[in-house]
């Protein structure tokens, strides 16, 4: 026969480790976020961070099956953070821009956590709170279903995009970074109006936007888009 399966909660720890402290998924998390911070995704191994945890690193195996699903908490911590404190308003728009500037600024918060979450879907309760709070922002508004689906997935994929494009930027070597954001200035800016005419005339304005994010103009452009859309259907 086989075995029967042992209820989560009781896979869990409840001895202290040796430094005193009780295990919890949510201390897994936390300690792996700032591992990522300190050391990114090479330094996180189970072996580094039940070292971290002054604990066996087999004791991660009673919360979590493997690094992949430690990745998807890690993830799904990242969305909890963004809506901790975050209610619906009954503006549909300002509650939109609300929540993508709220995910991508956890993630910024966050970059090489970002780089290895971005892409995953978790299917926990964050991820889950999120997506149904979008949905319903969406149709209460009063978006059709399918109109309401096909603009959650434009706005759910441009902010992880953006997240993920804005984070692998922050997570680089500072040098790399300032060499990458000194090029506008340092060779776009020089570069003659005999050869090149547009860049040379926007120089100036490249040098000033191109160094932050241009995430909050695209979720504007799409939310005058979703804006337009919403006016024709009461036209």
């Amino acid at each position: 026969m086989p075995k029967a399966v042992v209820p989560e909660d009781k896979r869990r720890r409840r001895r202290p480790t040796k430094s005193g402290t009780v295990l919890s998924e949510r201390l897994i998390v936390e300690t792996a976020l700032r591992m990522l911070r300190e050391h990114g995704s090479a330094g996180l191994t189970a072996r580094r961070l039940g070292l971290a945890l002054d604990a066996d690193p087999s004791t991660l195996y009673r919360y979590f099956r493997g690094m992949d699903e430690l990745t998807l908490a890690i993830g799904d911590a990242l969305i909890g953070q963004a809506l901790d404190g975050w209610r619906p308003t009954g503006e549909w728009r300002a509650d939109l821009r609300a929540v993508g500037l709220r995910i991508h600024a956890a993630y910024l918060a966050h970059p090489q956590a970002a780089v290895l979450t971005t892409s995953r879907v978790t299917g926990r309760a964050n991820e889950l709170a999120a997506d149904e709070a979008v949905l319903d922002v969406l149709r209460t508004a009063g978006f059709p279903l399918p109109d309401t689906v096909r603009i959650y997935h434009a706005f759910i994929d441009q902010t992880l995009a953006f997240a993920a494009l804005d984070a692998a930027s922050l997570a680089l070597p500072s040098a790399a970074l300032r060499a990458d954001e000194d090029m506008w200035r340092s060779t776009y800016a020089r570069l003659p109006r005999s050869t090149h005419p547009r860049i040379a005339e926007a120089a100036p304005l490249l040098a000033a936007r191109m160094v932050g994010s241009a995430y909050p103009t695209a979720l504007e452009m799409l939310l005058d888009s979703a804006a337009a859309q919403l006016a024709a259907l009461g036209s």
